[in-house]
């Protein structure tokens, strides 16, 4: 990988980190407990809140999954394995990068 590609590639995971830390401050609201105030909400709004609750949880852990992800590979970028395979050692695909910085694997490992 070139060096203009590999700063390409920081550029984007700083990008995207930013909003992941965006998504996960405009949610914050979405994953506070639901409060069982049956004075204030009805039992069927209360269930919708839960449920809201619950998917805003769920992407909530996917983000923090990604974002995982993406600083292993702020760190693989600074240490000069960024784009080595982790299994075969071999340099996984520019466009493979390009389409996901994440990526720790050539795809002929990825498809096992």
């Amino acid at each position: 990988m070139t060096p203009d590609e590999t700063a390409a590639a920081e550029r984007q995971i700083r990008t995207r980190l930013a909003e992941i830390a965006a998504e996960e401050a405009e949610t914050a609201a979405d994953r506070a407990p639901v409060t069982l105030d049956q004075q204030s909400v009805g039992r069927l709004s209360r269930m919708d809140a839960m449920q809201v609750q619950a998917m805003a949880a769920a992407q909530s852990r996917r983000r923090s999954a990604e974002r995982l992800r993406l600083e292993g590979a702020l760190a693989r970028i600074a240490d000069g394995s960024f784009s080595e395979c982790k299994e075969c050692g071999e340099e996984i695909a520019p466009k493979r990068l390009a389409l996901d910085p994440g990526q720790t694997r050539c795809i002929d490992c990825a498809r096992g």
